[in-house]
């Protein structure tokens, strides 16, 4: 999956210098090279199939969740609504089902109003690119509060929700979950057929192209006759459903509702995107690099719990790790200035 989406993007990002493009890629690779021996050396078990199946389980949520941001990062953008759809998504999806709407039904339901809360995140964002940043966190805040107001009518509690979870959604996202008998979840084939479909697009069509060329330079790309407002509603549009789908596929891994569940994707899925080397100015990078980042960053926090670290001590780990990254990156002038 890795190599068919790098193939893809290394073509897409034209714009950006040959030594940028394979530079964050082989950064990324080593990175992930390093981590697996150290792994392999220091915990036992590591290597275990158990194991990789639980990193690649744990990989596909953040790489869902991460498909938005990185399409945000290209044009230079952030979605910070993003963990509070995901929260969202987890608590409405059961509350429907309790309600009696079938759950397919229900499902078709928290992805449309994920896409309705991306769009007018995007919408509203661009008319106020001062404040996105503000703009998309308030939004969020909307989104969860709103549902959490609805699945608190009749009860006392709004922030969780227990309810049936069908088997065929559990078996997509458990530990357990088998694919055609084969051991292993199928949202990691869901991740893997996204991630390939995203990186075909990127690379060969207009709306990848104006993607590119919207992040390199507006000025351009309004030349072109490429509709900026579009491309920012489309992207978190997109961020949007793809938050709902991640929310409701861990609703399966989890077997209960929990509105807290979408938190630690407001960091991740940044930290994924820079240490992929994406960058947040726009113009360079894409989702290749992210799963990338994605990897790299789940492996080393499965590393640091088979070390026995806190969760404090990951958080500072990565905190540590993204620094370099940033600044490595950061000595490579931005496509705009490459022109």
């Amino acid at each position: 999956m890795i190599s068919t989406v790098l193939n893809t993007e290394i073509g897409a990002t034209r714009g950006a210098s040959p030594l940028r493009k394979h530079k964050s890629i082989s950064i990324g690779f080593c990175l992930l090279a390093c981590l697996l021996i150290l792994g392999a050396l220091l915990v036992p078990g590591f290597v275990s199939p158990q194991n990789a199946r639980s990193i690649l389980l744990l990989a596909a949520f953040l790489g869902l969740a991460s498909v938005g941001q990185t399409l945000c990062a290209l044009v230079g953008a952030l979605d910070l609504s993003i963990p509070y759809i995901i929260g969202g998504a987890n608590i409405l999806l059961p509350s429907l089902m309790v309600a009696g709407l079938p759950a397919p039904v229900a499902m078709i339901v928290v992805l449309l109003l994920g896409i309705l809360v991306g769009a007018s995140n995007g919408a509203l964002s661009f008319r106020l690119q001062g404040q996105a940043l503000i703009m998309s966190l308030g939004l969020g805040f909307a989104a969860v509060g709103a549902v959490q107001i609805y699945t608190s009518l009749g009860s006392q509690f709004g922030g969780t929700v227990f309810a049936p979870v069908p088997g065929w959604l559990r078996n997509l996202s458990a530990f357990n979950g088998k694919f055609f008998g084969l051991p292993f979840p199928p949202v990691i084939v869901i991740w893997a057929v996204i991630a390939a479909a995203l990186g075909w697009i990127m690379h060969n069509t207009w709306f990848g192209r104006s993607l590119y060329a919207v992040g390199g330079s507006r000025t351009a790309a309004a030349r072109l006759g490429i509709s900026e407002f579009k491309i920012w509603t489309v992207i978190h549009s997109i961020s949007g459903a793809m938050s709902a789908l991640t929310g409701m596929l861990l609703l399966g891994f989890s077997g209960g509702g929990f509105v807290g569940v979408g938190d630690p994707y407001l960091f991740t899925t940044v930290a994924a995107v820079v240490i992929g080397g994406t960058s947040l100015l726009g113009g360079a990078g894409g989702y290749g690099a992210t799963v990338l980042g994605v990897l790299v960053l789940t492996v080393l926090t499965s590393l640091l719990v088979g070390l026995g670290l806190s969760f404090p001590a990951q958080q500072a780990v990565v905190g540590l790790l993204i620094v370099p990254m940033v600044a490595i990156y950061a000595r490579s002038p931005h496509i705009r200035n490459q022109i």
